[in-house]
């Protein structure tokens, strides 16, 4: 069913709105179709499929247009929206500092300074385009569903959790190297991309960043990253990595992350909170000061570490003790 463009609730019609100086009134006119066909298009997300949602008058040529040449800008639209999210978040991190400072304990000597988190998350995700034959940017990515490489886009996505509140940052398209060669752009890989997001990324005022990834992006160069805006990362090792350990003799010996995990008993975990948007989560651990060698892409895991605060850091995790 069409729906009139001003069948809209409180808060969409408010998020629109903050966008509106972005746009010229034509272009904001398919704007409001697109995001409008997003939100009701139970079919195919295609330009017939989203103008099918909207009762207005307007053509599959003109929202093509809009998407592909009109003269808007997506980093415009990005710092928009990123605008809005620091306003609404303020006074929230303001109330979180006020409680924190209210909840530490009386003591002699300087108090300790209130922390604030916010979670930046970056990830990828692959979407299976089964029958189509020639689209821009495709190429063959591993589901995860299909359990098998598929035709399809590679998405690289990023987004940032902060006391409840939700920032998605513009997703980028990953091209392999023979994509990019046949259609004349420049390779980016996605270790790439996290690095840029991670020293771009601006988190709202006052407030601490962790970035949380899987084992695919945890090398030198993001921690690095990381290290350079003293933030604090979260990522998986797979099992085939090595870690530097120091035999009680002195002599320093890699094992394998796998070897090492196995011969670890249900007593040498330990109980430890986990920083989470809740506050914190009682998780079991084994902790471990260490070093590990540069990683690159590596395959293969059964067991994965957590890793945090610093590259010599590194930590076993599960629900349960030795899990």
């Amino acid at each position: 069913m069409a729906h009139p463009v001003i069948v809209q609730d409180a808060t969409l019609r408010q998020f629109a709105r903050s966008l509106a100086d972005v746009f010229s009134l034509p272009q904001w006119k398919y704007f409001v179709i697109v995001l409008l066909g997003l939100l009701y298009c139970d079919a195919a997300h295609t330009l017939s499929g989203l103008l099918r949602q909207v009762a207005i008058v307007a053509t599959v040529s003109g929202l093509s247009r809009f998407l592909q040449s009109a003269p808007w800008s997506v980093d415009a639209l990005t710092a928009a929206r990123q605008t809005r999210f620091n306003s609404q978040v303020a006074p929230v991190i303001v109330q979180a500092h006020a409680e924190q400072r209210a909840q530490r304990p009386r003591r002699p000597g300087r108090p300790c300074e209130t922390v604030v988190t916010g979670f930046l998350i970056l990830d990828d995700s692959t979407h299976v385009k089964r029958y189509a034959e020639a689209m821009e940017g495709q190429g063959w990515h591993y589901s995860a569903t299909d359990q098998t490489r598929m035709p399809g886009h590679s998405l690289f996505q990023s987004v940032y959790c902060l006391l409840g509140h939700e920032l998605p940052l513009t997703p980028q398209m990953y091209r392999q190297k023979q994509v990019c060669e046949r259609e004349g752009v420049p390779f980016q890989s996605k270790v790439a991309m996290a690095v840029q997001t991670i020293r771009t990324f601006a988190p709202p005022p006052d407030t601490h960043t962790h970035v949380l990834m899987d084992s695919w992006y945890v090398n030198k160069q993001v921690w690095r990253a990381v290290h350079q805006r003293q933030w604090d990362l979260t990522g998986g090792l797979k099992s085939n990595r090595q870690l530097r350990r120091t035999l009680p003799d002195g002599q320093r010996v890699w094992v394998r992350m796998a070897d090492y995990a196995a011969g670890l008993a249900e007593e040498d975990f330990q109980p430890v909170i986990w920083p989470n948007q809740a506050g914190g989560q009682l998780v079991y651990g084994h902790l471990v000061r260490t070093r590990g060698q540069e990683a690159g892409r590596l395959s293969g895991t059964r067991r994965q570490a957590n890793t945090r605060c610093a590259p010599e850091s590194v930590s076993l995790l599960g629900d349960q003790p030795g899990a």
